[in-house]
């Protein structure tokens, strides 16, 4: 056994979509310091150029920027064509990005929530993911070995308490937790599907990021944890590292649940 090696992650290509936001940005930083060339997808592509600037600059690595719009598969195939043309292969595909809505949309009542918000939550959060699956599984596939981590959240395994939110714009919409859910057991039949074929599939269930949230908020939500607090946004890094390297290599359907306790009682 050789545990430095079980999670060094050199040399290993990493795709993370959603890498420009609050989490995405942590999850590539950590894994460009173990190693990994790490592909820097999303929306805002002058973000993700800064990105991969400064992390080839501070650790040696060689990321890649590319612009991704999940709603539209040609963007899809064209992250993982160019992924594939400049690194050879893939060996890691961190599905993180996800729609949310806005302050206003979290503040609608579930009985004005419009279609088109339901619609675009559903294209980012789950058939982006299912369209990213797709494609990095053909490619994985063909290596016979690959590792997919799809992040839920806490609200795909319970409901939001309400009673913590009022009117802070701070709660979940419907389409959240309904997506997220679905991401959990689209998880367990990838892992079943993939059985054989050498890619593994877990998902990582984080809980609340503390932010730029009202005091009064953040103390209702800590209070709902057994540690009495909501998470750093570094905090989940750890768990990413350990769940693209070889030292999770038994651990495939699995959910991994990092919440503070939040679900534990």
């Amino acid at each position: 056994m050789n545990v430095k090696k079980l999670f060094d992650l050199s040399g290993k290509v990493v795709v993370i979509t959603g890498a420009a936001g609050n989490l995405g940005s942590q999850y590539a930083e950590g894994l460009s310091q173990s190693g990994a060339n790490v592909v820097i997808a999303d929306l805002d592509h002058n973000k993700c150029v800064q990105i991969a600037n400064t992390l080839k600059k501070e650790y040696g690595v060689d990321p890649m920027p590319i612009k991704l719009d999940l709603t539209k598969k040609s963007s899809v195939v064209n992250l993982f064509s160019k992924t594939v043309a400049k690194y050879s292969k893939i060996d890691v595909l961190i599905n993180n990005a996800a729609y949310q809505g806005n302050d206003a949309i979290r503040k609608t009542s579930f009985e004005e929530l419009s279609l088109n918000d339901w619609n675009e939550a559903l294209a980012v959060n789950l058939t982006g993911i299912f369209l990213a699956c797709q494609e990095a599984g053909k490619i994985m596939k063909k290596q016979k070995r690959g590792n997919i981590i799809n992040i839920g959240s806490t609200y795909g395994l319970v409901a939001p308490d309400q009673r913590i939110y009022g009117n802070s714009g701070q709660n979940a919409a419907a389409f959240y937790a309904a997506t997220k859910s679905a991401v959990i057991n689209l998880t367990r039949y990838l892992a079943s599907y993939w059985a054989n074929t050498g890619i593994r599939v877990n998902t990582l269930t984080p809980g609340g990021v503390k932010r730029n949230q009202t005091g009064s908020f953040i103390k209702n939500y800590s209070e709902k944890t057994m540690l009495g607090r909501m998470a750093e946004k570094d905090e989940y890094v750890g768990a990413i590292i350990f769940l693209a390297s070889d030292a999770s290599s038994y651990m495939t359907g699995s959910n991994l649940i990092i919440d503070g306790g939040w679900t534990a009682w």
